[in-house]
């Protein structure tokens, strides 16, 4: 079973306290950049909250990357009862992209 896309989430930025708000559960996540829309990631995972924790919190040598340097980011979540679910939707997802990029749709 799937639910519904969450709203559009500003990325949290290190530093600020700010935290990601989705689900500790299996299902699909998606980020773009704000500026421009576009597709930064988007995958079918066991823990959405600690894929996108994940995704951008890599640490450089000295303790914290620079905030400048981390991309306007937002990002949406989408729980599912398995990751199994998680991942026929996905399929689906990416299917019906492909169609419309194609010019089929």
């Amino acid at each position: 079973m799937i639910s519904t896309w969450s709203e559009w989430k500003r990325y949290p930025r290190p530093g600020r306290g700010e935290n990601i708000e989705a689900p500790i559960s299996p299902g699909l996540y998606e980020v773009r950049y704000t500026g421009t829309g576009a597709l930064h990631s988007f995958e079918a995972v066991d823990n959405v909250a600690h894929a996108l924790a994940l995704l951008v919190g890599s640490k450089s040598w000295f303790g914290r990357r620079g905030a400048a340097s981390l991309p306007d980011l937002e990002y949406r979540t989408c729980a599912t009862s398995s990751r199994a679910d998680a991942k026929a939707a996905a399929a689906r997802m990416i299917g019906r992209r492909e169609t419309y990029m194609s010019g089929a749709a």
